[in-house]
């Protein structure tokens, strides 16, 4: 496995030198910016994801004014308590996408996130989970979030400015190069090699998850 400055220096050379390629990076919000959203809007950065997976992602931007006025601002209390026929009003709502396995997790997950207020509350359980466990996070998402699994979890985390990687085509690329695993990530044991190589690399630099998952995207 080669040294981050190694793969910094091989993004750095398809894209124009070290200064063009850093103007490039985004960084992740700190935990006391995280700690400080509020739930409604973790609870619109799952649904704008969840809606954007296997989905035109320029259809929910453009719907997405829409989204808001429909979910009450995505209010959790408002959201999780949704009867039968709120539920049937947004079916037949033509201001969103109207899904209705979809529309199903906006409840599950604004319940979500007001169970995680007895351990603090969201912003300070994802936000403020280490990034050298990120793959505990995302596993977090998965079986207690609804359709937060995979890609979906990663890039709401990222959406909602939050330390992370993005397994995409690129970074998994780059991580099979680099003989971190030998094919898309999703085991267990495949999930640990990533976050081993990742906790390498930020010992290695001092960078963020971000940074250096998109480090790895620019390398190919």
């Amino acid at each position: 496995m080669r040294s981050f400055d190694e793969i910094h220096q091989i993004a750095a050379d398809r894209h124009g030198g070290p200064t063009a390629l850093e103007a490039q990076l985004s960084r992740p919000r700190d935990a006391t910016e995280l700690a400080a959203l509020p739930d409604d809007r973790w609870l619109a950065t799952l649904t704008k994801c969840v809606f954007q997976a296997g989905f035109n992602w320029k259809v929910i931007e453009a719907k997405w004014d829409g989204f808001e006025t429909a979910f009450d601002g995505f209010d959790p209390h408002r959201c999780a308590f949704m009867d039968d026929d709120r539920f049937d009003a947004l079916l037949a709502d033509r201001r969103i996408v109207r899904n209705a396995a979809k529309i199903a997790t906006v409840r599950d997950n604004a319940a979500f996130l007001l169970e995680l207020r007895e351990d603090g509350g969201a912003g300070k359980v994802l936000g403020g989970w280490p990034s050298t466990d990120f793959i505990g996070l995302l596993d977090l998402l998965r079986t207690r979030g609804a359709r937060l699994g995979g890609m979906t979890g990663q890039y709401a985390m990222r959406f909602s400015g939050r330390d992370s990687f993005i397994l995409s085509r690129d970074v998994t690329a780059r991580l099979i190069a680099e003989g971190v695993i030998d094919k898309p990530a999703g085991s267990k044991s495949s999930m640990r090699a990533v976050q081993g190589a990742f906790n390498t690399w930020m010992d290695q630099s001092g960078r963020s998850l971000t940074e250096i998952s998109r480090v790895l995207a620019m390398s190919l």
